[in-house]
């Protein structure tokens, strides 16, 4: 499920937002990425700040909209291939975008991405943690276990 939203000034872009308050309905991050595909889409890139500023201003939206939205971080086409565990000097070279996409725009939260085991991305949505050295949990990118469920 999900509302789908189309800008026909950006390119003709759509995005749809998936976000499920039930625990139970959350999927790992390949489970993201084929309900994307099967929908015709592929998880989310983000190529400039701009677009980073959009996805803010539709999440911002979704929490308005009165649904009760609650912390709950959401899942981006941003991953890590790869042998295993990656040391932290390469690791971040070592990110590539689930659709293909080449932009090298990223808006890590500060001391990520933490590499290790971790190697899918999240953008952050945590709006009632307590803010930590790089401020509040919104919107920045954290990398995670790839079968965490968000």
């Amino acid at each position: 499920s999900g509302q789908k939203v189309c800008y026909g000034d950006l390119k003709g872009l759509c995005y749809k937002l998936a976000y499920f308050q039930d625990l139970s309905r959350r999927v790992g991050f390949q489970e993201a990425r084929q309900a994307c595909e099967i929908d015709g889409g592929a998880l989310l890139s983000l190529e400039s700040e701009a677009e980073q500023q959009l996805i803010e201003n539709m999440l911002q939206n979704l929490t308005k909209s009165g649904s009760g939205i609650s912390d709950g971080d959401f899942w981006i086409g941003l991953w890590r291939s790869g042998d295993g565990l990656a040391t932290s000097s390469a690791c971040t070279d070592l990110y590539q975008w689930a659709d293909g996409s080449t932009s090298s725009f990223r808006n890590w939260y500060t001391d990520e991405p933490s590499c290790g085991s971790e190697a899918c991305v999240v953008m952050y949505h945590q709006p009632t943690a307590n803010p930590g050295l790089g401020g509040p949990y919104l919107y920045q990118w954290n990398d995670d276990r790839c079968n965490m469920k968000h």
